[in-house]
């Protein structure tokens, strides 16, 4: 079966790659600061875990012309997403065995390989996706793509941690092997028309190098990079720390694993899917604008609710937790769109790669950040301060607003 020869096997296709993507992502940056916490590693530790962990995401556009450049009859872009996923599991392999608090120091540069794989992979995939795709249909399979990244987040994030309490976190390990060396069946089973595209080596480099060049000199392209270093600030911080937050306020393994494998990321893919179509209908920089306080809000009401907490109000923090998600959800679908239609075609998997690098930037200095706010101010200090971040960002999305539709790209 072609993988590519339908639109929807190509759903299929790309949800289930972004799947492999999603759930290593959620086992890094919820079950196992959660599990460290546990463990009693300091907040101080986790915080700085996960922001080295985003630096391969956030430098991936570096290394990402050699995808676009690197192909020939014999290794394609399809053998680029089948390396890298051997890669991401056999790091991951140590895990089985490794102590969490014990041997931290040989979990990180394991972790670390990982991460670099990983940031590989969805280049490659990115690549793919832009190859074999109609640019008509793109809308629709990036809310398709976010389901399916959300999906492995929720299996192998809130997921996790209701697993490891009954099968235990080995077994969770292997599963997460399992399911990121998976998809290469799929991978495999797709047949894009790739000959053509790998001849020429010299000639293809030029060309890539001559499009890059004109992309550094387009406004559009520094403006993008700058909101994406920014504009995610409140949310992505958020994400690092739910689970060690939710540990501080009382709630047990099994109540964090419940929430954010369940309504959480349920939320969040109907944001995505609503964002997505939502995106195509309206002017495309006031949407996103709008996005942006979709999360925003909820975040400052949850450190509101956060200055008063008590036993009785334990709730509240859930139901902000809540509108969050899907306000994430919303603003990543509408931003994603709009990071594509500032994207020269000619050079869409390195200068995407770079948009989706200043995101993960975002992730890197955020959980920095809120790692040492959290220490000297408190959970709700941090939250309104990456909330301010983001909200600094609208003036921003409100200009990008003019350059976000392609009909002009050459």
């Amino acid at each position: 079966m072609d993988f590519l020869s339908t639109l929807t096997r190509r759903r299929l296709l790309f949800s289930a790659l972004y799947f492999s993507e999603g759930a290593p992502i959620g086992f890094i940056w919820l079950a196992l600061p959660t599990w460290l916490r546990l463990a009693d590693v300091s907040i101080t530790k986790i915080t700085t875990l996960t922001a080295l962990l985003v630096v391969p995401w956030t430098f991936k556009f570096a290394w990402a012309p050699l995808i676009d450049i690197l192909q020939t009859r014999w290794w394609t872009v399809r053998h680029w997403i089948m390396a890298a996923q051997l890669v991401m599991g056999a790091a991951l392999v140590p895990l089985l065995w490794l102590d969490l608090q014990d041997d931290f120091s040989i979990i990180l540069p394991l972790l670390l390989t990982h991460a670099f794989a990983a940031a590989t992979q969805d280049v490659a995939i990115d690549a793919l996706c832009i190859a074999t795709t109609d640019p008509r249909e793109r809308g629709r399979l990036n809310g398709w793509m976010q389901a399916g990244m959300l999906l492995g987040r929720a299996a192998f994030g809130g997921g996790a941690l209701l697993l490891s309490t009954r099968i235990g976190t080995h077994a969770v390990v292997t599963l997460l092997i399992i399911v990121i060396t998976g998809s290469l069946l799929l991978v495999i089973g797709s047949h894009p028309h790739e000959a053509d595209q790998a001849t020429h080596l010299s000639k293809r480099g030029k060309h890539v190098f001559r499009e890059l060049l004109q992309s550094l000199n387009e406004r559009r392209t520094w403006l993008g990079l700058l909101f994406a270093l920014i504009g995610g600030a409140a949310f992505k911080s958020l994400e690092v720390v739910i689970g060690p937050y939710l540990v501080d306020r009382g709630y047990g393994e099994d109540q964090i694993g419940a929430f954010t494998a369940g309504p959480m990321i349920g939320l969040m893919i109907c944001g995505a899917l609503t964002g997505g179509w939502l995106a195509d209908r309206w002017n495309r920089g006031t949407f996103v604008a709008l996005s942006i306080l979709s999360f925003v809000v909820p975040i400052c009401a949850l450190a509101f609710a956060d200055s008063r907490f008590d036993e009785d109000s334990k709730g509240h923090l859930l139901v902000w937790l809540a509108m969050t998600a899907f306000g994430i959800g919303i603003f990543t679908a509408a931003s994603y769109a709009m990071f594509m239609d500032l994207t020269r075609p000619a050079i869409a998997a390195t200068q995407f790669s770079a948009f989706m690098g200043a995101t993960n930037g975002c992730e890197a200095w955020s959980s920095f950040a809120i790692g040492r706010i959290i220490i000297s101010h408190g959970y709700s200090t941090a939250f309104l301060v990456m909330s301010a971040a983001s909200f600094l960002a609208i003036p921003l999305v409100m200009t990008l607003g003019n350059y976000s539709r392609n009909d002009d790209r050459p």
